[in-house]
């Protein structure tokens, strides 16, 4: 369906195949887009905003709300509209439409939920429970848009610029764009502010994660060692998974190696580890987190 007519090789029609994911669960997509949304405006409200948690474009809406007595939600779409004439201008069309709806979406919904604190009373718990439950919430919301391929806009526009013209990671972008955030809030909430933002922006980042990934339920084994009978008889009938041996060579000795490549549930994972240990202590082992496995079929034996 994905191919295209060749002499050699067939080529995937990548665009194709991007619209057809991009087109799949549409309903569910959209749905999951919503929720998140509307969780990252339900966080901002009732977490973050009132105890001056700062990140991103909502920071510095809580800034200007302090220093000039702004509309938060005002803020944030004024600014998520700059931010989609300096996407378009240098990200492309393509990577702008992800992040339309939800520029619009995200400042609508803070304003709709602006008056949950009349009727959640928070006021005595300690602030960093708000924090936490804050990031966490946040978190889950942001992780919910990320996967459906969708953006509410704001600093991810300003990272993936960064990202893209500095030549740098997305990681350090996020670090850097954060960063200036938070430096702002110290002059304006101080240093208390400042400490609670940092710790919410890791754990937002940490949910988001879980949430785009989902917790591992593989891992998957790369074994160099001298017992390779041993530790394929000991995998394949002890634990019933299968075994892939894969030709290489050592980059500094050029002698050839066996690499045992195998996916096995988490839960077997240390089973498999100590086995490997006692049968060869000199083994070398790569453990790798795997989040997903196409045919579980190939796992088993």
């Amino acid at each position: 369906m994905f191919f295209q007519k060749s002499k050699s090789t067939p080529k995937i029609d990548s665009a194709k195949l991007l619209k057809e994911i991009s087109n799949s669960k549409k309903l569910k997509r959209y749905t999951m887009f919503l929720i998140g949304t509307l969780l990252s405006a339900v966080a901002f409200n009732l977490f973050l905003k009132p105890n001056h948690i700062i990140n991103g474009v909502s920071g510095l809406s809580i800034i200007t709300e302090k220093l000039f007595n702004l509309d938060p939600s005002l803020v944030i779409l004024i600014a998520n509209l700059i931010l989609l004439v300096a996407s378009y201008v240098f990200l492309g069309k393509d990577k702008t439409s992800k992040t339309v709806v939800g520029a619009f979406l995200y400042p609508i919904l803070v304003k709709l939920t602006d008056g949950l604190t009349d009727y959640v009373d928070l006021g005595s718990t300690e602030p960093v429970v708000l924090a936490l439950f804050g990031a966490i919430i946040s978190g889950i919301g942001t992780g919910l848009i990320f996967k459906n391929n969708f953006t509410t806009g704001g600093s991810d526009v300003i990272k993936q610029i960064l990202s893209y013209y500095m030549k740098i990671p997305f990681s350090k972008a996020n670090t850097y764009s954060e960063l200036l955030v938070v430096l702002a809030g110290i002059f304006v909430f101080g240093w208390n502010s400042a400490l609670y933002s940092i710790i919410t922006i890791f754990i937002i980042g940490y949910v988001s994660d879980r949430v785009i990934l989902g917790v591992s339920e593989y891992k998957t084994l790369q074994i160099v060692t001298n017992k390779q009978e041993e530790i394929i008889d000991f995998i394949t009938n002890s634990l019933n998974h299968g075994v892939t041996i894969v030709d290489a060579k050592g980059g500094y000795t050029s002698e050839n190696k066996k690499v045992l490549l195998c996916a096995m549930p988490t839960r077997e994972y240390f089973l498999a580890s100590e086995a490997i240990r006692k049968l060869d202590p000199h083994a070398f082992v790569i453990v790798i987190d795997t989040y997903e496995v196409q045919d579980e079929m190939q796992v088993e034996k």
